[in-house]
């Protein structure tokens, strides 16, 4: 019997078709750098991010069953650790090689917080490079970065960009930057040391359940597309386009659940919608 070593992302658990419907991707299935490019693009798209679970109190599990049960079977999204699981568990069961990577957010704090982000550095079989696969963040990108000191991408309007820099420790620290309505933020650092899903487990127990945790105390929603990126965070509804215009308003509870199907894509039963409802600041 094959011994589990802990770096494998249990591809062949994953309903490949299912997923691949879920996603709206219809092209090859093959290791190369195009899939990876359409593959990114339309997980991002079509998976809304969203902490909900957290803010009940439901463990969020990020075993590839689990994750698949709630974003491709059911009309559900996750945060970062539940996306980069299902995408991990795709890649691996399509031949791509990667290595999976913990980043810390900033959003141009200078503070140190926990390396609570998930991402991966990917490798297609018909190129060398290795690319920035950054599909949990729910802001984007739309498609990957090259892992390149100085790369930069745009991707229909919203750039990217990624820096390297030696910490004081002598380790290479990355710095994915974004261009938003108030110019380049540094959006998070990560560095290359390899995680693996057992590092993910831990990573998202944090996240989901310990009383700092951001996602354990406020509504967090997110819908990222080519022309828009929609933000719910607690009772604030804000909308980005590309070219940096924002407009944001205050929502009413009952606004709710008609704004979480029809603009966010996510269902939720009566009793989950009420509770949430309740711990919303009228706008």
């Amino acid at each position: 019997m094959e011994t589990d070593r802990g770096d494998r992302w249990h591809g062949e658990l994953l309903d490949l078709d299912a997923y691949l419907t879920r996603i709206g991707h219809t092209g090859e299935r093959a290791p190369t750098l195009a899939a990876l490019r359409a593959l990114h693009r339309a997980h991002v798209t079509s998976l809304p991010f969203e902490n909900v679970d957290a803010v009940l109190g439901v463990p969020v599990l990020v075993d590839v069953e689990s994750v698949q049960r709630k974003l491709v079977r059911g009309r559900r999204g996750g945060y970062c650790y539940e996306h980069v699981v299902l995408f991990a568990a795709a890649l691996e069961r399509l031949g791509f090689r990667f290595t999976a990577m913990s980043g810390r957010v900033t959003l141009g704090r200078d503070k140190i917080l926990p390396a609570t982000h998930a991402l991966l550095a990917v490798t297609a079989a018909d190129d060398d490079r290795r690319w920035l696969c950054d599909v949990g963040f729910g802001g984007g990108p739309l498609g990957p970065v090259e892992l390149a000191d100085g790369a930069a991408e745009e991707f229909d309007g919203w750039r990217y960009r990624l820096a390297r820099r030696q910490g004081a420790d002598g380790i290479d620290q990355w710095w994915l930057h974004e261009y938003g309505p108030d110019g380049w933020v540094d959006r998070h650092t990560f560095t290359l040391n390899p995680q693996y899903a057992i590092d993910f487990v831990v990573g998202s127990h944090f996240v989901g359940t310990h009383p700092r945790s951001p996602f354990t105390k406020r509504l967090f929603v997110q819908r990222f597309t080519a022309g828009r990126h929609d933000v719910l965070d607690g009772s604030l509804r804000t909308t980005t386009l590309p070219d940096g215009t924002r407009t944001e308003r205050k929502i009413h509870p009952a606004e709710l659940p008609a704004l979480l199907t029809e603009e966010f894509g996510i269902d939720l039963d009566s009793a989950a919608l009420a509770r949430l409802q309740d711990g919303l600041v009228p706008g």
